[in-house]
């Protein structure tokens, strides 16, 4: 019965909802330049932000002016759901995630942006298991291999819950919540980059994200218990 109500029951109803909350939702963009630039390149994009404000940027970046996204999702059955909603929503779904199948969705992502430049990928810099707010390597090896760019991306809004029992501490924004979205500078990623260098850009984006996260969490007055990174 778990498995007909989260694969087959659940994801409409879910779908439904989040459309129609999102649907009240007042969005506030700050440096759209930032992004507008990268785009200006015509080099693939790969929009970099913390799990936890997934459902704050999903619906924002499934209006038709922001273009064509790809997204990773997990394998598990909640990410099947998840790959449900994102797709009704306008997206291209590549499944798998940093616990499973990350390698291969990884692949698939390098394809899809090498034939279509200007599809932008998103991709949460902590993965879809964490630790929260600790930057994988799967962005900076995405926008390595297609020339991409790489563009920090920070959601925030003062009016919304968070889910504390999630390792990610998620935030559901509330009904009419009004959700200020960021831009950071593009960071490049050198085709012939070593190690080092890849763990110097690493450093580099994990803290472009958080600041920009912080940042915008001070202007918006959202404040949570717990720090943006985890350890």
């Amino acid at each position: 019965m778990r498995e007909v109500l989260v694969r087959r029951l659940l994801p409409p109803i879910m779908l439904r909802l989040y459309r129609g909350v999102g649907r009240s939702w007042r969005y506030v963009t700050h440096h759209p330049e930032r992004f507008a630039a990268a785009r200006a390149t015509q080099r693939p994009v790969v929009g970099a932000f913390l799990h936890a404000r997934t459902f704050q940027l999903l619906y924002y970046f499934s209006r038709p002016e922001q273009g064509a996204w790809v997204l990773m999702c997990s394998k598990s059955r909640d990410g099947d759901a998840m790959a449900f909603i994102e797709q009704r929503l306008g997206f291209q779904v590549v499944r798998g995630s940093s616990g499973q199948g990350g390698a291969r969705a990884l692949v698939s992502l390098i394809k899809l942006q090498r034939q279509q430049p200007a599809l932008a990928a998103g991709l949460s810099i902590d993965g879809s298991r964490g630790p929260r707010g600790n930057a994988l390597p799967g962005s900076l090896m995405l926008a390595q291999k297609t020339g991409g760019l790489i563009v920090p991306i920070a959601a925030s809004t003062r009016n919304g819950w968070t889910y504390q029992r999630s390792w990610d501490r998620i935030v559901v924004p509330r009904p009419w919540a009004r959700i200020h979205v960021d831009y950071g500078e593009p960071i490049s990623v050198p085709p012939d980059a070593d190690e080092p260098q890849l763990e110097q850009i690493r450093l580099q984006l994990e803290r472009a994200v958080l600041e920009l996260h912080a940042g915008l969490d001070a202007h918006t007055g959202f404040h949570d218990s717990e720090p943006l990174r985890a350890g």
